[in-house]
């Protein structure tokens, strides 16, 4: 059974007469899997985002998180978005353990078991090569380190979905192309379903079992591309030829749907 499976799901802001930003969207994700979604600007990847969260509900349509449909704000899920949005007062560890006084059954667990979840928030910072740093402040961090950061925070509940809306698109190419690196790797270790919207193919391509090209609003999956390249992948896979001509072939989709926009 599907980990994520939407079943023509369609959402419009504004009421019955407000804008159509998904019409018809039915997509499958598998426990484990890293998917992509890549599409033109204002397709609705977002939108898409904040329906898996639970945050908005869809206008039609069912929204499936591990066999449950999403009635609400879910528990299961950690995201990460562009911008870190580090809370400037607070140390980096206190920052990772700030999703812990939210979600249950951490919330009730954290003052009693602090030391267990402060070992847990260290092994995550180690992993993204920060080891040491928990006592700094998010101003004493570069973009990328913050970034990271934020990647730790979306994972230290241990969530069984991880979401992630354009975590590197702030950053200058070769601290993105540095931070795709600790994203595989967090996901080797951790084993997360990923899903990951971007406009960056290569990103797309580097990191994804399977990307998801969108169309123009509203917004639907009409083209998908399995990544069959062997894992670990390196800055060395982008350079292959197989590489190089999945990111045309995800390139030309886009291309053929921002052409259908204009016409």
């Amino acid at each position: 059974m599907a980990f994520v499976e939407l079943d023509q799901v369609s959402l419009r802001y504004g009421g019955a007469d407000g804008t159509l930003a998904l019409g018809g969207v039915s997509l499958t994700v598998a426990r484990g899997e890293f998917v992509a979604v890549v599409g033109p600007s204002g397709c609705g990847k977002s939108t898409l985002m904040r329906l898996l969260s639970g945050l908005w509900p869809a206008s039609q349509g069912s929204v499936i998180l591990d066999g449950q449909e999403v009635t609400g704000p879910v528990s299961i899920a950690g995201m990460a978005f562009q911008n870190p949005t580090l809370l400037p007062w607070r140390n980096v560890l206190r920052n990772l353990l700030l999703p812990l006084e939210v979600v249950q059954p951490h919330r009730r667990r954290l003052r009693r078991h602090r030391a267990e979840y402060e070992a847990k928030a260290r092994d995550l910072l180690a992993l993204v090569g920060l080891a040491g740093s928990e006592a700094r402040f998010p101003w004493q961090l570069s973009g990328g380190m913050q970034q990271r950061v934020s990647l730790c925070r979306s994972l230290i509940h241990e969530p069984r979905l991880l979401m992630l809306d354009e975590p590197f698109g702030a950053l200058d190419i070769f601290t993105r192309e540095e931070l795709w690196a600790v994203l595989q790797d967090v996901w080797l270790a951790r084993a997360p379903t990923v899903v990951l919207v971007t406009h960056d193919l290569r990103e797309a391509v580097y990191l994804a079992d399977r990307v998801l090209v969108m169309s123009a609003r509203p917004g639907r999956v009409v083209f998908t591309e399995v990544i069959d390249l062997p894992r670990p992948r390196t800055l060395e896979t982008t350079f292959l030829p197989a590489f190089n001509e999945l990111v045309h072939r995800l390139r030309e989709q886009i291309s053929a749907v921002r052409e259908t926009r204009v016409a």
